[in-house]
């Protein structure tokens, strides 16, 4: 039995308010339920990938999105982009706000469209804005900053048909080895995540968009990623009182629409080897519902993830109908990115057939997932007004909002005042170079070394440009893990001749990357690759006292090199980071950032030097 469809005029479009469940909301969440057959009921369970690029709807590609969406009657979409080779292809937010419409348009039931935006559109999407990573915000101490950024995210979210984000993190990264959740978390101190966490949901709420604490029980103190393996958690309960669980309180106290359910296993809290805690009765339903007392939408982490797959080494469509059922039987309302939805909604279907789930209990989900559409209008009208969106997204005001964010991060952990501030030859334009001055002459008066996991990736392009804007014949040199050893002589040539160098090392969590050493080996993904670190410790060797570390993302490399005498973090590779990083260097603004994580054997947390650089002569703002 389908419901009824909704009407689509220009007249009828979406206008965002803050997220609310009134009466009419209730009275259509608990009439579509009554009036969906079981089949469409699990369907609402389920989400799957969308990419956000244009599609003809005559598209194979299209016709076959729009086929699953109707064939098991799926609840929403995961909307996001390309990445091949660690390349991320991002599309523009018009392209979005299109393919969103349409589906709206040819879908049986209005979607509920979700997204990973951990530091805004821009971590899918071009032309909009993006903020730093979260931690940035943490070395800000200031939490209004995460209440403007969901703000902002909301509308732009909104606009381009997006109701849901997968965020805030709320895990407590205590533990510095940790590859997947690093820059992604706000620090180490509970008390700040959990202000801002809170603050950030409240912000989003004011401008409709849903929001998401994760990853329940907690993933900050892990060192492997759950994308490819299954981490432990091997710390007592009072750790998760005292540390892990704080944040996720605070989330829940702030209205928190969803929880995200982690792929890790906690001994502490379940001690059944095979419960990951997506699987574990004990705690979604007993620790998450009952306890904390959490009422909204319970959801897994995405179910194609090693952490979750390598609990059914059986593999196949019964494994996956397996892990569907244990996941529902556990508490969870909805079923993220399947590795195969054919057999985990069939499965499901059969297990309430059979009475090994009873019908009761998937209306329990689905009334949740209804009601969580209704709070976003949902119930109303499902489709975008694509002019709004050309004049919500990437605004002027939102983007000096992201660069003032980043702008506040920058840490000056260390300084040996011999390095910083870099003096500017040049304001502002690239000037034409004077043909009677020899390039030789200066051209390693200033050398950047730039590390990135990838050269071919975009890491470094802003730093590199903005750099030669102030100091037109800086040697600017990239460097990743395949051409380092090649790279070493001409690097350490520069580097001898040089005046200053500036190292700056583009490390952020990546998703199931998986790096592994000279020998094979698997390696921590947030540490530099062998070749790589030799280099930069062949720098510091040699040029130690005339260096500058710049950390764009992971502040915790620096344990690796502990002799480091200046050491500035920006804790992000947004490009507004790179401008940070920049102005810093050359003076333009103060390093007023402190510290959220402590950096083994190099700095605790808190520390900051924070006294504002003097203005370098004819640098520009």
């Amino acid at each position: 039995m389908s419901m009824p469809r909704l009407a689509h005029s220009q007249q009828n479009l979406q206008q965002p308010a803050a997220v609310h469940l009134d009466e009419a909301g209730e009275k259509w969440a608990r009439e579509s339920l009554q009036k969906m057959s079981l089949e469409q009921k699990v369907g609402q369970m389920f989400m799957v990938w969308s990419l956000a690029r244009l599609m003809n709807v005559e598209s194979p590609d299209y016709l076959k999105l729009r086929d699953t969406v109707r064939t098991y009657h799926l609840g929403g979409l995961g909307l996001t982009v390309r990445f091949e080779d660690g390349i991320l292809y991002e599309n523009e937010p018009l392209e979005a706000a299109m393919v969103t419409n349409q589906l709206q348009k040819d879908a049986e039931f209005p979607l509920l469209f979700g997204a990973d935006f951990e530091h805004g559109l821009g971590m899918r999407l071009k032309e909009v804005t993006n903020f730093p990573q979260p931690m940035a915000f943490g070395a800000t101490g200031n939490v209004e900053l995460a209440r403007q950024a969901g703000r902002i995210t909301a509308q732009e979210a909104r606009a381009i048909g997006v109701h849901w984000n997968w965020y805030p993190v709320a895990d407590v990264n205590s533990n510095p080895l940790n590859p997947i959740i690093n820059t992604r978390s706000f620090g180490e101190d509970p008390k700040l995540v959990s202000d801002m966490v809170a603050a950030y949901i409240e912000g989003a709420h004011e401008y409709g968009l849903l929001t998401t604490a994760k990853h329940f029980p907690g993933h900050g103190d892990t060192d492997t990623d759950s994308h490819t393996a299954t981490p432990i958690v091997d710390r007592d309960k009072a750790y998760f009182d005292d540390v892990a669980l704080p944040p996720f309180r605070a989330a829940i106290a702030a209205g928190v629409d969803a929880v995200m359910v982690a792929h890790i296993l906690a001994p502490a809290l379940d001690p059944n080897p095979k419960h990951i805690a997506t699987l574990s009765p004990a705690i979604v339903t007993g620790l998450l519902k009952q306890q904390l007392g959490f009422t909204g939408l319970v959801v897994t982490d995405a179910f194609d993830m090693g952490g979750l797959t390598l609990m059914f080494p059986e593999g196949g469509p019964a494994a996956a109908a397996r892990a569907a059922v244990k996941a529902v039987q556990a508490g969870n309302d909805m079923l993220l990115i399947p590795s195969d939805l054919d057999a985990s909604y069939h499965g499901l279907l059969q297990a309430v057939r059979s009475g090994e789930i009873t019908e009761a209990r998937i209306d329990e989900s689905v009334l949740k997932i209804l009601r969580a559409k209704a709070s976003v209008g949902l119930d109303r009208t499902a489709m975008v007004d694509l002019d709004a969106a050309t004049r919500i997204v990437d605004k002027p005001s939102s983007l000096a909002m992201a660069q003032e964010i980043a702008d506040q991060a920058v840490t000056l952990v260390r300084d040996n005042h011999r390095v910083l501030p870099l003096k500017a030859t040049h304001a502002g334009t690239n000037p034409a170079r004077n043909p009677y001055l020899s390039a030789a002459e200066t051209h390693n008066r200033i050398v950047v070394l730039v590390f990135t996991d990838d050269s071919r990736s975009d890491s470094g392009r802003l730093l590199d440009q903005q750099v030669k804007m102030r100091i037109p014949d800086a040697n600017v040199m990239y460097i990743d893990p395949r051409t380092a050893v090649g790279m070493t002589p001409p690097v350490l040539d520069a580097v001898q001749q040089a005046q200053a160098v500036i190292a700056a090392i583009y490390m952020a969590p990546v998703p199931g990357k998986v790096v592994r050493d000279q020998s094979d080996a698997v390696m921590n993904a947030m540490a530099l690759q062998d070749a790589a670190a030799a280099l930069l410790q062949s720098v510091l060797r040699a040029a130690n006292e005339k260096t500058a570390v710049i950390a764009m993302g992971n502040p915790y490399l620096a344990a690796a090199f502990p002799g480091i005498q200046t050491y500035v973090c920006t804790y992000s590779h947004a490009q507004v980071s790179e401008m940070s990083a920049v102005k810093a260097m050359f003076g333009e603004i103060p390093m007023p950032g402190r510290l959220p994580v402590t950096i083994p054997n190099f700095a605790k947390r808190g520390a900051g030097l924070g006294a504002p650089a003097p203005v370098s002569s004819g640098g520009t703002q």
